[in-house]
């Protein structure tokens, strides 16, 4: 361990222009009650005063450009940032399990802290994704010094965003780039070919390795106790702590923000915690305040925003008490009319649900089938429309094949073109129309599997055909009514099934078109079900499964979706 002092010069967009001096102590090492060091570095503002301190942990390597610029950041606006692998990456000792040590080390740690010398007593955390999760495995344990929170794209629970029951596919070009102590290259690797494998639990083997936590993670098939010390979002309730909540549109853990937005709002342990939540939602992937397109699709220079301000605000307010004005509680950015809406909570008052209700003669197959969606139930055009589901011919997602980004606001329609593919739009819109909130697909479905799988995915169609992604969802069946254990169809018995869809904000303009897509797979994104009821991490051989959607009186399958006003 040594300390160096350096000068930094941080510009804060539009609002500061600060030269201050920094000292770095590099190389701490922090013990737990179990005899294992983290380590890390500490930035300090050059200063006698005692200063409140932000902790940041990561599997990720904490001497990366983006973290040692947060350290400085953070530094020369008057905070102690502690910079720390956790245990079992970079230069921490111990194994690297994910998740399941990070809520007692972040406790000992927050403890640690505020039995310093410099220390004030009052510790933030911070850190987006990885880094965010392990915030909350640590706030449900009512660490005393805990007081504010930056959450920025942070996962869920077990089964949340994945209700599938084991490990999808793209977990594992993550859990490579994280196995062993540094970060691996993901790059040149035949992700395809490896995600095809089965049975799913020898997945590990096409990259010659075997990866302890994925053999006992598939084990565990519904939300048993195995999964209960890295469950953080049914205990709101101890959580006693104002939380910056930051996501995107386009995040493919998106939900997990949301989930504690409104979880914190309803459920935290005191008024001043309830009252003291803000969230930031962007038209952004799972790297927030970056810009993500397509080649067609831009939101314009607006989406980029200051956070480093908010950021910094933030903790001022709670770590120092300053007052400071936070603006709106909720603020978020709508696509299409790619401007930024204030908001005074989440869910929106001013939007108002509505639904529009699947129709066709029987033949919504492809884009050139005749599906539609309309807005009266007695405008269904009643019948059903089948397909059959082929796992070893999967229908694509539209992604990178590594997880640093799934999916975007792609063209859908050379997807769907397939068969297996039901389609259904609305005709043109006569004017601009906006949604905002959740969104949602109701189906009644039959099958002549044990066990299948129903994905739905909202678009948004261009005059020119260009079927942008907005957001999508997907039902297993056997967890159609709780991951907390498995109940399979019977051959063709009609059931309703709820496929949440996540949320999204987006205007759709004169002369789009609304569209539903309907399959049975959304592959690398989602496992595989391969339809025969059997054990999920196991089973190698699949069957193709006939499966059907009712549209009726008596059956009205429907997308429902939140209209703002």
């Amino acid at each position: 361990m040594f300390t160096i002092s350096i000068y930094v010069k941080i510009l804060i967009k539009n609002v500061y222009d600060v030269f201050m001096e920094i000292n770095v102590k590099r190389g701490i090492r922090i013990k737990m009650s179990d005899g294992i060091d983290l380590v890390g570095d500490i930035y300090f503002p050059k200063t006698d005063l005692k200063i409140p301190a932000i902790l940041f942990r990561t599997p990720y390597g904490r001497d990366s450009d983006n973290y040692r610029k947060d350290s400085e950041l953070f530094a020369s606006n008057g905070f102690a940032f502690l910079n720390f692998d956790v245990r079992g990456r970079g230069d921490s000792d111990g194994v690297f399990r994910p998740y399941f040590n990070e809520g007692k080390d972040g406790y000992e740690m927050i403890d640690w802290i505020s039995k310093q010398s410099w220390s004030n007593g009052m510790v933030g955390t911070y850190g987006a994704s990885y880094s965010a999760r392990i915030q909350w495995l640590t706030s449900k344990l009512k660490p005393k010094n805990l007081s504010a929170m930056i959450s920025i794209v942070s996962p869920s629970d077990p089964f949340v965003e994945s209700p599938t029951g084991v490990n999808d596919p793209m977990h594992l070009s993550w859990r490579y780039l994280v196995s062993g102590r540094s970060l691996k290259n993901v790059n040149y690797i035949d992700w395809d070919k490896i995600y095809r494998i089965l049975p799913l639990k020898d997945m590990p083997d096409g990259l010659g390795m075997e990866i302890m936590d994925w053999n006992e993670d598939v084990k565990h098939q519904t939300l048993d106790d195995f999964w209960d010390p890295i469950r953080y979002q049914d205990r709101f309730n101890l959580v006693d702590v104002p939380v910056l909540h930051i996501s995107g549109w386009y995040d493919d853990e998106q939900i997990g923000t949301f989930i504690n937005y409104i979880g914190m709002r309803n459920s935290s342990s005191s008024d001043n915690s309830r009252n003291n939540q803000m969230m930031i939602i962007g038209p952004w992937g799972h790297i927030i305040n970056n810009p993500i397109k397509s080649d067609k699709v831009f939101f314009g220079q607006e989406q980029i925003i200051d956070l480093d301000k908010i950021k910094i605000d933030w903790f001022k307010r709670y770590l120092y008490g300053e007052n400071i004005n936070l603006d709106s509680r909720v603020r978020v950015f709508i696509m299409e009319k790619n401007n930024w809406l204030n908001l005074s909570d989440w869910p929106p008052s001013n939007s108002k649900p509505n639904k529009l209700y699947l129709s066709s003669s029987g033949r919504a197959n492809s884009l050139y089938g005749d599906g539609n969606l309309v807005s009266e139930k007695g405008d269904i055009f009643e019948g059903e429309d089948k397909y059959s589901y082929n796992p070893l011919y999967p229908v694509p997602f539209i992604t990178d094949m590594t997880s640093s980004q799934i999916g975007g606001p792609d063209n859908y329609s050379p997807i769907e073109r397939r068969d297996d593919v039901l389609v259904y739009s609305s005709k043109p819109l006569h004017d601009d129309l906006t949604l905002l909130g959740q969104v949602y697909a109701d189906l009644f479905v039959k099958t002549d599997a044990k066990d299948t799988d129903f994905m739905c995915m909202l678009l948004d169609v261009w005059p020119d055909g260009f079927a942008q992604r907005l957001c999508d969802g997907m039902v297993r069946g056997r967890y159609r009514n709780g991951m907390d254990h498995t109940e399979f169809f019977k051959k063709n018995k009609v059931y309703e099934v709820k496929i949440n869809m996540w949320n999204t904000g987006h205007m759709f303009l004169k002369d789009h078109m609304i569209r539903l897509q309907i399959s049975s797979s959304a592959f690398p994104k989602y496992s595989r079900n391969l339809n025969t009821g059997n054990d999920l991490a196991y089973d190698s051989q699949p069957v193709t499964a006939l499966n059907e959607i009712l549209h009726s009186s008596e059956f009205p399958s429907n997308l429902s979706f939140y209209e703002y006003q």
